[in-house]
């Protein structure tokens, strides 16, 4: 157990950001999946650009690298295969 006031507080403060750490990384699988099942070309367009912004974003707040994020990236677009 933390002893310091110090120490207790950073335990704090990690245990909220693994959450929002993991409360993004959950997003970028759901938008995978979503890929995979998306038929119609606005869906396609739609969870293209709705995947794009959402890992960006991750990628701006550090929860991804930079070079992860553009490897995401490639694998939606190569799902759906949009023209």
């Amino acid at each position: 157990m933390p002893r310091s006031k110090a120490h207790i507080k950073s335990v704090r403060q990690s245990k909220v950001r693994r959450e929002r750490n993991r409360n993004e990384k959950e997003k970028i699988k759901k938008i995978i999946k979503k890929a995979l099942k998306a038929t119609t070309e606005e869906e396609r367009i739609k969870i293209l650009k709705e995947g794009y912004k959402t890992i960006d974003k991750a990628a701006s707040k550090k929860v991804i690298k930079k070079n992860n994020a553009a490897r995401k990236k490639s694998k939606i677009a190569k799902i759906l295969k949009v023209n």
